[in-house]
């Protein structure tokens, strides 16, 4: 039986996540967790034919070890989004605490569970999760993702668009290492496979949205995305309403799917943010890169990651992104590990 919780169900990702999850018919139970309305979503939800039983809990009466109890796999979307003006920082100060007291449930009722971490910050807020769990005891850093699949997602996608949008996206599989918010996204094109044909000029505003000099207006505007930047995008054009939601739900229901295909004993490899030191292959790569925290392909199985994959040879400019990129990282991981210091 496979039993998947969702904690944050009833926010912007959570809901599109809950229903991702019943309609695919690839759990036997899903339980949700919010502060709010998921008794009603659980109850709409159990109005589809897929074989799931949907259950919903509120923080009253233990809501949440019971929406915890017997989960092999656990979803953490819960916390506050990002409006317009504000920073990872300003993020941070809020959702810290919400991933703390959350994961201190799950070590007490379901340590061995697979946990995703979905709340940004994600270069920070998994570091915090890592130390509730070390200090519980109960710390398996093979059953700790950062799920970063959105910024894989956006690679692809992105360089579909910039090929003239016939390509299709799918059809590319483009590695991104590093973290998961602005110059700490790294798109690896150099390895992309198929071999995606865009020069360094082309693939620059791919990359990051703030443009190099030199490129006319009219290029700017029509190459207005960026792997690194994609959110603020999404952040800007909801005008305050949101952020990335429907996308990272999409995104976060592939990294469960996948999850689940391992667990059934299929050969899978995904990009996730994880605790190198504690991963199989992590090691030289934590000691090469100067980082304990660090996206790379992971390679998974039953029990969650069983090897990470080195990042292999970067082009001249993927170079100089990963300084910039460690710099950004290394300040995200000490914020996480500081908050549960202190």
């Amino acid at each position: 039986m496979v039993k998947i919780s969702l904690i944050g169900a009833a926010g912007q990702i959570g809901t599109p996540l809950s229903l991702l999850c019943k309609t695919s018919d690839i759990f036997d139970e899903i339980s949700l967790y919010d502060i709010v309305h998921v008794p009603g979503i659980a109850t709409d939800l159990m109005h589809i034919d897929t074989r799931a039983k949907v259950s919903g809990y509120l923080p009253d009466d233990g809501g949440l070890k019971k929406a915890l109890t017997g989960a092999n796999i656990v979803v953490v979307t819960a916390g506050i989004a990002r409006k317009p003006g504000m920073t990872r920082d300003d993020l941070f100060k809020t959702n810290a605490g919400i991933i703390r007291d959350i994961f201190v449930q799950v070590a007490e009722t379901c340590p061995d569970a697979i946990a995703c971490v979905v709340t940004n910050p994600v270069n920070s807020t998994v570091p915090v999760a890592a130390e509730t769990l070390r200090k519980a005891g109960v710390f398996e850093p093979t059953r700790l993702f950062g799920v970063t699949t959105l910024d894989v997602v956006r690679a692809s996608t992105f360089a579909a668009h910039a090929l003239g949008g016939k390509a299709d996206p799918k059809h590319y599989k483009v590695p991104v290492i590093g973290g998961h918010s602005g110059a700490t996204i790294l798109p690896l094109y150099s390895q992309a496979e198929p071999a995606i044909d865009l020069s360094d000029e082309q693939l620059a505003p791919v990359i990051n949205r703030e443009f190099p000099g030199g490129l006319s207006q009219d290029h700017m505007l029509k190459t207005r995305l960026g792997v690194q930047f994609g959110g603020d995008e999404i952040v800007k054009s909801k005008q305050g309403a949101g952020s990335a939601t429907t996308c990272m739900a999409y995104a976060g229901f592939r990294f469960v799917k996948a999850l689940v295909a391992a667990q059934n004993g299929q050969s899978v490899s995904e990009e996730a943010y994880v605790y190198l030191p504690g991963v199989p292959g992590g090691q030289e790569i934590a000691a090469q890169l100067g980082v304990d925290y660090f996206a790379v392909k992971v390679e998974i199985g039953k029990n969650g990651a069983s090897k990470a994959l080195p990042i292999g040879n970067l082009s001249v400019s993927e170079e100089k992104l990963l300084e910039v990129a460690l710099s950004d990282l290394k300040t995200n991981i000490s914020t996480g590990v500081s908050f549960m210091r202190a």
